[in-house]
């Protein structure tokens, strides 16, 4: 074991509260050195992106299916577990390998205890701001949505934590389904000043107006930085048209081309995309634009030791992606020379709450947002005597659970449950509180339906979401995971072609018939005027009524054709 290993554990031991007598001192020196990062350079930006609403500190497991499909075959993000290890050079049993896989996920959650938290992360902040001059901190969207308290104030307890947190630049996605007037009154009437929200490919419909700033420069020790923003451009898809209904979304390609020639032109010598693409989709459009100095991204949560560089017409791209709920906080420091970056350090930091103590400020602010809601919050539902979790290509634990609910409330034969990739982890033996559920379903357009459905637009129903997440084209991929389907079976090759990747489709041992109707339940419908129960008061009716939940293994397709690939176990 290495100095810096022994420090790790040392540090994260005392932490955890066992006891080191005259050690004290060392472990708190030690919890110290895990965060010590010295300056490098001139530029310096600190990067979070998809918290999800997490003011608290929570668990949160990695994926151990995330495919990679074509050319993004065995290439990060779409590494898991020892795979993942192995490229980035993470020894097992470290904190870093709890905080970028899902090894040993309960007994490592509770050896190194808890991550995120918006107090913990604001001193992580206030320490590399201190230590780096002028430096941006930049909000890759996905701040607003992601609990109870969010949902319940529209997303007011983000915004006041992310103008304590000191953000200094956002871009967006899930923030728009509390629609277009709470977004733009947010922006023009508490934003300003303060926050800049840049997103340079919305547009209205009418006349192509841009309805945010598309870009910001600012000046740090004396080099001009320019940051271009890119709002999640499949919004109108992915969320439902109605909260949007003026503006257009999209790459927009050609367009950022031209703004970063245009901010060359003013003088920027470093030039950065503010992305919530999808890793996938950044990696491409690094490929296509020249000019980029780096795209630091969001929307699909991949936590990324290092960034990936990507030749272009007009250089390298440096490529990263700061995974989710807060866990983690991106600092890249650019070295600028003779007008150009002429060498960078980047290290995506995981956010210790048991290593890092509470911002004051922080945790009084918090505390005073959530004081309304404490009690309902806090109900207990039941007790899990497994993990829950979600995240990954297919069913989670929490997913399955959440099926599990719907169909019997709803007396339905077939689940459909949406492929987000939000909510918090639980760990055996925790209780279910009603905060819990709410981090799983906590959206502005939660209707439970039941549709009948032949067999035929059962299968159109998956083909479609397949090839969202496995088009071997990433500009045709539109983030999330698979849907989640409860009651049925089915295989799937991912390498197949658009209509071909699934197969197999059975119903208690029969094969699905096309031309048969089926019961299907689900939640999250995008077409306006649905309506339903919402989806958390039909699962939490179901909890109450069983007190002790089994976390048995996921309901998961037979995957085929990905023999060898890294991104499944």
């Amino acid at each position: 074991m290495n100095r810096r290993e022994f420090m790790q554990v040392l540090a994260v031991a005392a932490a955890g509260g066992m006891a080191l007598s005259h050690r004290e001192d060392a472990a708190a020196q030690a919890a110290s050195s895990f965060y010590d990062l010295p300056r490098f350079g001139n530029v310096h930006l600190l990067h979070f992106t998809d918290c999800h609403a997490q003011l608290l500190p929570m668990h949160f497991r990695e994926p151990s299916v995330n495919l990679g499909i074509g050319a993004q075959a065995n290439k990060p993000p779409h590494l898991v577990g020892d795979a993942f290890l192995r490229a980035y050079g993470l020894k097992p049993g470290t904190p870093d390998a709890h905080a970028f896989t899902y090894l040993d996920f309960a007994a490592a959650s509770r050896t190194y205890g808890k991550v995120g938290g918006f107090a913990h992360l604001a001193t992580l902040v206030k320490r590399m701001k201190a230590s780096r001059p002028g430096a941006l901190l930049l909000d890759g969207g996905d701040t607003w949505q992601g609990s109870g308290t969010a949902m319940w104030t529209k997303g007011q307890d983000m915004v006041d934590a992310t103008l304590a947190l000191g953000v200094d630049v956002m871009t967006a996605h899930w923030e728009f389904t509390y629609g277009a007037e709470r977004v733009k009154s947010v922006v023009e009437e508490q934003l300003k000043g303060k926050i800049e929200f840049i997103a340079q490919n919305v547009q209205t419909n009418d006349f192509g107006d841009p309805v945010f700033a598309p870009y910001t420069m600012r000046s740090m020790n004396g080099v001009p930085v320019a940051i271009i923003g890119q709002a999640f451009p499949y919004t109108p898809i992915a969320n439902p048209r109605y909260f949007v209904p003026d503006w257009t979304f999209g790459i927009q390609e050609e367009r950022l081309q031209t703004l970063i020639d245009q901010v060359r032109g003013k003088g920027a010598q470093v030039v950065v995309l503010l992305s919530h693409n999808g890793m996938d989709v950044d990696i491409k459009l690094a490929s296509r634009v020249r000019g980029l100095d780096a795209i630091l991204g969001g929307h699909t949560h991949d936590g990324v030791p290092a960034p990936v560089v990507v030749e272009n017409g007009g250089g390298k791209t440096l490529v990263t992606n700061a995974g989710s709920n807060g866990k983690f906080l991106g600092v890249l420091d650019f070295d600028v020379k003779g007008g150009k970056p002429v060498d960078f350090r980047y290290k995506l930091l995981p956010v210790f709450a048991n290593l890092l103590p509470a911002d004051a400020p922080m945790q009084s602010l918090i505390e005073r947002v959530r004081a309304p809601f404490a009690a309902k919050l806090a109900e207990p539902l039941a007790v899990t005597e497994g993990v829950l979790y979600r995240r990954g290509n297919f069913n989670g634990t929490f997913d399955q659970l959440i099926l599990d609910a719907v169909m019997a409330v709803k007396g339905a034969e077939i689940g459909f449950s949406p492929g987000f990739r939000w909510g918090t982890s639980l760990l055996p033996g925790q209780a279910i509180t009603m905060e819990n559920l709410l981090d799983q379903t906590a959206i502005t357009y939660p209707y439970t339906t039941v549709t009948p459905m032949t067999g035929e637009t059962i299968k159109t129903v998956l083909e479609d979401v397949a090839d969202n997440l496995f088009n071997p084209d990433p500009y045709y991929q539109q983030g999330g995971d698979m849907v989640r389907v409860g009651g049925m079976d089915y295989a799937i090759d991912p390498n197949a072609p658009m209509g071909r990747r699934i197969s197999d489709m059975r119903l208690g041992g029969k094969p699905i018939e096309a031309g048969k109707t089926y019961k299907v339940a689900g939640w999250a419908p995008v077409a306006e005027g649905a309506q339903g129960e919402p989806v958390w008061d039909v699962v939490a009716g179901y909890l109450r009524g069983r007190k002790t939940i089994v976390a048995s293994v996921p309901r998961l397709p037979k995957v085929v054709g990905v023999k060898g690939n890294a991104g499944m176990v």
